[in-house]
């Protein structure tokens, strides 16, 4: 049977490689777009990849628009990525609430009104607490779930609504949890800034990011990968795995950064508060799961991430108000 992806959040930054990684494959591939910013997606496709790809504007707050898309388009594998992410649900609950519960209620429905038998959606790490509420050492999947944002808490009631969707209709599921993403498309949310530290290391300019601490730090193409294999993957249940990664401290960021960017160096500092969440993740039942899991070393990921940069700049894609 030909592959047919139906993906949610194309024009977000995992989303985004997503979408390249099934068009540099050859799959056929159906996003659904908001609006009509493509900025991303320009900045790690071609002209001719992307008139290739089937874009459908319309809302995941809307069933029947999901309904229609997924059925003209024959889709046989949905990967759900659209959210608004953790500071815009804090500014507006209510919003975020309709987006990212609503939304993700309603790509269930949608599947199981086409007949399908599983997707796989975006969770996060968000979804635990505080590192102090913890024991040492990676945090397991089953760790218990200890929300302190809205964002947190509608990822957690997404992780088990799919939960009864296995039970009460079978629709199977893969939630997948990143915690620091970056690379080429990071451009908003709380962690994004070590991306926009890349950016301004590209232009030339200094930047200061807002966080410190170690954290599992995840380039935006590895992610996305693992969406992808596990939406292949033969699996039956509703399961949640952390990403994961290797842990680095935000000195180690800077020193890639430095390493790619020679003339930045002494430009790109940080605040010294740490990111609130566990410092690891465990993500081995994912990567056992998955049959790999792909991981670029930081420093060549940093690497690729300014050559991206230095590209766009040149090409007049990118300027100082992508890291304001």
């Amino acid at each position: 049977m030909e592959e047919r992806f139906f993906i949610t959040g194309a024009t977000g930054c995992i989303g985004a490689w997503v979408v390249r990684n099934l068009v540099k494959e050859g799959m056929p591939v159906c996003a659904s777009v908001r609006d009509s910013s493509l900025h991303r997606l320009e900045l790690i496709l071609s002209r001719e990849e992307l008139a290739g790809i089937d874009f459908r504007k319309g809302d995941i707050t809307d069933l029947s628009f999901l309904e229609r898309t997924i059925g003209d388009f024959g889709a046989n594998r949905i990967i759900h990525l659209a959210a608004m992410q953790l500071p815009f649900c804090k500014a507006d609950p209510p919003k975020g609430a309709m987006a990212n519960v609503l939304g993700t209620v309603n790509i269930f429905e949608a599947a199981k009104r086409a007949g399908l038998n599983s997707l796989v959606y975006s969770s996060t790490t968000a979804v635990y607490g505080t590192a102090d509420e913890y024991p040492p050492g990676p945090l397991a999947n089953d760790a218990p779930l200890l929300p302190r944002s809205h964002y947190g808490v509608y990822k957690q009631a997404n992780e088990w609504g799919a939960r009864v969707y296995w039970n009460d209709d079978g629709i199977a599921s893969i939630g997948l949890r990143p915690y620091v993403v970056y690379g080429p498309g990071r451009d908003q949310g709380m962690t994004s800034t070590p991306t926009k530290a890349m950016l301004a290391a590209a232009l030339g300019r200094p930047y200061r990011i807002t966080y410190g601490g170690r954290f599992a730090f995840q380039y935006a193409d590895d992610a996305a990968r693992a969406f992808v294999q596990a939406a292949r993957v033969p699996f039956s249940g509703a399961a949640v795995f952390n990403i994961g990664g290797r842990s680095v401290s935000m000195p180690e960021v800077i020193d890639a950064i430095s390493a790619a960017c020679p003339e930045s160096a002494g430009a790109i500092t940080f605040d010294e508060t740490p990111l609130p969440f566990p410092e690891e993740v465990d993500n081995v039942d994912m990567t056992k799961l998955l049959g790999g899991y792909r991981e670029v070393p930081l420093g060549e990921g940093v690497r690729e991430t300014i050559r991206c940069f230095r590209d766009a700049v040149a090409a007049g894609k990118l300027g100082t108000e992508n890291f304001t």
